[in-house]
């Protein structure tokens, strides 16, 4: 569990993570430089799940060494599949990882949301329901690990 205490916010006790694939954790169907490393500190902490279109078709196969639980999404309402996939794994002790239009949904309802504008880029309406913003995986992992930053930035 990674619990966070924001000024001027409740205290979030974060005990699941869901992850979008490509443009979150990926490019082009492969893992960005320094996401295993990271992935596999934080699931010490945290149940990790991944949950993707996998448009790339590599996501079970990049991710088979790695700590984390692979959910392909169906290709039609991939909004609504994800969606319902956090309502089941309880979106008030969530952070969400992504980036894609698709995951607006997610990113509004978790506890936490933090999206990836990097080579793939980012959906406005994502961006704009996102509670941070990076430019590259491995700070957004990284706010997890030194959890000071994600206070830094919350607090009012």
């Amino acid at each position: 569990m990674i619990e966070l205490a924001i000024p001027g916010r409740p205290t979030l006790r974060l005990t699941t993570a869901v992850l979008d694939f490509n443009g979150t954790l990926a490019c082009d169907g492969r893992l960005c430089e320094g996401v295993a490393e990271r992935l596999a500190a934080l699931s010490s902490r945290l149940a990790l799940h991944v949950v993707t279109g996998d448009t790339t078709g590599t996501a079970r196969q990049v991710l088979s060494a790695l700590p984390v639980l692979v959910h392909i999404m169906p290709p039609d309402r991939q909004g609504a599949a994800k969606r319902a996939f956090l309502d089941g794994v309880d979106a008030a002790a969530t952070v969400v990882f992504a980036n894609g239009s698709n995951d607006r949904e997610i990113v509004e309802s978790a506890a936490l949301s933090i999206v990836v504008v990097g080579p793939e880029g980012c959906a406005v309406d994502t961006l704009m329901h996102a509670d941070i913003a990076c430019a590259r995986i491995d700070d957004a992992l990284d706010l997890l690990l030194t959890p000071s930053r994600i206070i830094a930035t919350l607090r009012r």
